[in-house]
């Protein structure tokens, strides 16, 4: 009988302790990570020095911490970075190279930064965007190598399964293939400047196969979608209104008094998505070919587009919006032979402060 007693209570104070130990693991939340949050800056660096990289700033303490990936991994991306995304879990880094036949898509743990896997150049060339596609699912946006005279080849659009970090198709597209937005089980695939392509392509995100093509407008710059849900477009120097559920263009806005010089780049919505702010500038030949220009903004419901008062007298490489603040983070190159900027402005184009970052700051991701 005693040995019974004893038997039962240390099964019951066992039980009782890894009731305890359950109830901790379930309660205690997992030990945050360097990279859980911040604003990630994506540095193309200077293509033919193929020293591209990601940045990491603290938008809270303004403490800005320079290629990540190399602290992390030791070795360097080894090419230009077109873009970067996080697919449940995990960062998609699409690196670009100078030399042929060396492209990669870099996958890391997207809170440790750590290496995860790596698709070589065997399965891809010229990686321009990414985006999630589903589950462990991302899409990349690829122009393949350039005909001998270097125009564009048609494009193709990669399906990445992030269960194995494996291609598991290439869907092809229109040739310049470049900025992609997914909506829903669709994803809209855009062009370049210079590709000459006037349509995006429509895929069906469940069966991975173009389900339309849609004629937009010469070279059609993929921006996003608004308040609306409607998605937009610069194209033939005009701004295109799109009706993703119709498959229909429901306007085109115009420049009240347009530039015979200047285009529009580097778009980005407000917090609302009610305004489109964009760089209009042009590269100007006597001096050197340098960027010159303002950045200007448009209300979704406009009938036409001024350009008599900029947001800011400046234009940038590129233009992004804190979702949670609505500040506007703005890429700055003085050159590509040296460190960029990037400049934060409040959203009534204020400055609010400016911090160095990689070479050629032109993309942001917010976390």
């Amino acid at each position: 009988m005693q040995f019974n007693t004893i038997y039962t209570r240390s099964l019951a104070v066992s039980a009782l302790i890894l009731g305890l130990n359950a109830c901790k693991s379930t309660s205690e939340p997992e030990p945050s990570q360097p990279y859980d949050t911040g604003v990630f800056v994506i540095n193309r660096g200077n293509f033919f020095d193929n020293n591209g990289s990601i940045s990491l700033i603290n938008a809270t303490t303004k403490a800005l911490s320079f290629d990540i990936f190399q602290t992390e991994n030791i070795n360097s991306l080894a090419g230009g970075v077109s873009d970067y995304a996080e697919v449940d879990g995990k960062g998609i880094i699409l690196v670009d190279n100078a030399t042929a036949g060396k492209d990669a898509i870099e996958i890391v743990n997207a809170r440790t930064y750590k290496s995860v896997a790596k698709i070589p150049s065997s399965d891809l060339e010229n990686p321009r965007y990414v985006a999630k596609a589903g589950t462990n699912k991302a899409y990349v946006t690829c122009w393949d190598s350039f005909n001998a005279d270097y125009s564009y080849k048609p494009g193709y659009v990669l399906v990445i399964d992030l269960t194995t970090n494996k291609v598991t198709k290439k869907i092809a597209v229109q040739k310049g293939a470049n900025k992609l937005l997914v909506v829903g089980n669709e994803a809209i695939v855009a062009t370049t400047t210079y590709s000459g392509a006037t349509a995006i392509s429509i895929i069906d995100t469940q069966t991975d196969a173009i389900k339309q093509t849609v004629e937009i407008g010469y070279e059609p710059q993929l921006i996003g979608a608004d308040a609306n849900g409607k998605i937009w477009f610069y194209a033939d120097g005009k701004f295109v209104k799109f009706n993703l559920n119709s498959k229909a263009v429901e306007s085109r806005i115009a420049f009240a008094s347009p530039s015979s010089i200047k285009s529009a780049g580097s778009f980005t919505f407000n917090k609302e998505k009610t305004a489109i702010l964009f760089a209009y500038s042009y590269s100007d030949a006597a001096d050197n070919y340098k960027q010159k220009g303002e950045t200007y903004s448009f209300g979704i419901n406009d009938s036409s587009i001024l350009t008599t008062k900029p947001v800011i007298n400046k234009v940038f490489s590129g233009l992004s919006t804190d979702p949670n603040t609505g500040n506007i983070y703005a890429g700055f190159s003085p050159s590509l032979k040296q460190a960029g900027y990037v400049f934060r402005y409040q959203a009534n184009g204020t400055l609010i402060d400016s911090l160095k970052a990689g070479i050629g700051p032109e993309g942001f991701l917010f976390k």
